[in-house]
Parts: C-alpha cells; sequence; structure tokens
C-alpha cells in the first residue's frame, strides 16, 4: 500500500475514498473500507493523525497506533492511504476547502464515510454536503452494536471475547522490545519488555494468553504479563511477554501482541517457588487457549 502524507503526494486517477478516523479499524470501519473497494475504482483511505479527539484536547485512548492501523488497511486490500494532518489549519477548513484540496486534488469520484461522518470547520460537512458537491455516495452496510467506545470499554474490564467480536480479530498491543528486569529468565521464563505508546487503550492489569508477531520469527503463542509485577513490588507499568518454545534476541524488535483470554489477576506469592509454579500453570493454559473467531 502506498502512503502518502498530503494530497500532492497521491497519483491523480479516479479514485473511491473510505474516510474517516478509523481508530481500531473494527468491523464497522471494514464496512466502510470495503464499500471503496467494491467500487471498482481505486480503493483509497483518508485517516486523520492525530486523532481528532486528541488534537481538540480531549483524552483518548487509542484502539491501534498509527503504523497497525495503516498495516490494517492495507491488509483490507486499500491501495493507497492519506494521512491527513489533523492541525488548526485542516480544522480552519470549510467543508467545500476541504472537499477541494483533500477530495477533488486526487480525483475522489465516490466517497465512503460513516453515516455520523463530519468534517470541516465546526464539523458543518456531512454526507448530504458532499452529495451537493458532486461525490457519488456509497452504501455502507450499518454494522449493530459495533463503536470504537463500546470496544474501549470491553477492552479496559479484560473483555476480549466481546471486543474481538467487535473488532473482527483479537486485540492487539505493539511496540518495540526494550531493556527490562531480567528476571523472567532467572526463572526459567524470559519475557519481552514492550515499550507501549502511552496513549495506547492497555487492559485491566493480569495475566493474558496470546500470541506475538515479529518479522523472521513468525507467529508464536505468548503468555502476556500486564501491570506492576507486585510480586516484586514494581510501580511502573509493564507488558511483557513469554513466547512459548522460542530461543533467541527480541531486543529491539516491533512485536504485535493478540490478547486472546484474560487469566488471571497479578497476585503477589509467598516464594519464589510458588511463582513459577504459577508461571508454568499460565502456560499450560496459554496453550490450551483458542484465539477467538468472528463468524459473521
Amino acid at each position: 500500500m502506498k502512503i502518502a502524507h498530503s494530497p500532492s503526494q497521491v497519483e491523480r486517477q479516479p479514485r473511491a475514498v473510505a474516510i474517516g478516523t478509523f481508530d481500531g479499524m473494527h468491523r464497522g470501519h471494514l464496512s466502510v473500507v470495503q464499500a471503496a473497494i467494491d467500487s471498482g475504482l481505486a480503493p483509497t483511505a483518508i485517516t486523520f493523525d492525530p486523532h481528532p479527539r486528541i488534537a481538540l484536547g480531549n483524552r483518548v485512548e487509542l484502539i491501534t497506533t498509527l503504523e497497525r492501523r495503516l498495516e490494517l488497511l492495507a491488509e483490507a486490500g486499500v491501495e493507497t492511504t492519506l494521512v491527513a494532518g489533523f492541525t488548526p489549519e485542516l480544522m480552519r477548513l470549510a467543508p467545500e476547502e476541504f472537499a477541494a484540496s483533500y477530495l477533488r486534488a486526487i480525483d475522489a469520484e465516490a466517497v465512503a464515510a460513516g453515516s455520523d461522518f463530519r468534517f470541516g470547520s465546526r464539523r458543518q460537512g456531512d454526507l448530504g454536503t458532499l452529495e451537493r458537491l458532486g461525490f457519488r455516495l456509497l452504501d455502507v452496510p450499518w454494522v449493530d452494536g459495533v463503536s470504537s467506545s463500546a470496544v474501549r470499554a470491553a477492552v479496559a474490564e479484560g473483555d476480549l471475547a466481546t471486543a474481538a467480536a467487535m473488532l473482527g480479530r483479537p486485540y492487539e498491543l505493539d511496540g518495540v522490545v526494550v531493556a527490562g528486569d531480567q528476571r523472567g529468565g532467572t526463572l526459567g521464563y524470559p519475557t519481552a519488555n514492550l515499550s507501549v505508546d502511552p496513549s495506547v487503550l492497555v487492559p485491566r492489569y493480569g495475566i493474558y494468553a496470546g500470541a506475538v508477531h515479529a518479522a523472521d520469527v513468525g507467529t508464536r503463542r505468548a503468555a502476556i504479563s500486564i501491570g506492576l509485577n507486585p510480586h516484586y513490588g514494581g510501580e511502573e507499568r509493564r507488558i511483557e511477554p513469554h513466547l512459548l518454545d522460542f530461543e533467541g534476541d527480541l531486543y529491539g524488535r516491533r512485536l504485535v501482541i493478540e490478547l486472546w483470554e484474560r487469566l488471571r489477576d497479578e497476585q503477589v506469592f509467598e516464594s519464589e517457588q510458588e511463582l513459577i509454579d504459577q508461571i508454568a500453570r499460565d502456560v499450560e493454559a496459554t496453550r490450551r487457549a483458542v484465539r477467538p473467531q468472528y463468524v459473521d
């Protein structure tokens, strides 16, 4: 997929544009994107960074990083994505100016967006505005009960099955492995210490079963600790996957973690041996865990 950061970087050709923030790329977003793909025109997306609500001074826990959002758009079948910087200048554009600068400028003929999509200064523009400006509106099937806010609520509570049903895939965290305390190795269960963007939503603290994807490593099941490591009196949040049946150096690598199932709360143990025995049980539970599947 080609990624552009200004309309001038997008080759002009007849395009169908899916437009939205697409935080999480949930099933509702995929419905919007699929409408552009099915149009027969060059499937294109326009997404915004930073998240518009963050740019307006609100606190938003993101479901996906921009990097992961772009990967998911590419996996869905989008050929070109224009990342529009949500700047004060963009916010001041009248709807007609936005349409001219970001849609006409890339030869958009058709547009797909959610029914609540608003754009332009003071959110004055909507789908009706686009239609009056001469763009063909693509039919986007409504996906009932799915929204970014509902996904956030489910993840915050550790309800990964509900989140996966809305996303169409397991909830994910991605980041780069950095140096940690290296205690896991001394316990016989080495972990990778993942540095995650602080604006990304992290589920309720606890131990999770899931999987890790990494370049040159592939996909491995993983038991994942999210929290403060209270057994050692930790005060800093850590996200630490233990990759099953893996030996190797992951420092500096980007990992994408799938969270499948919440196994238990964090806890303080009476002894180191009790901790080791519990980790062994967590590993076995991870081997038995089933990846959440959404069936339409």
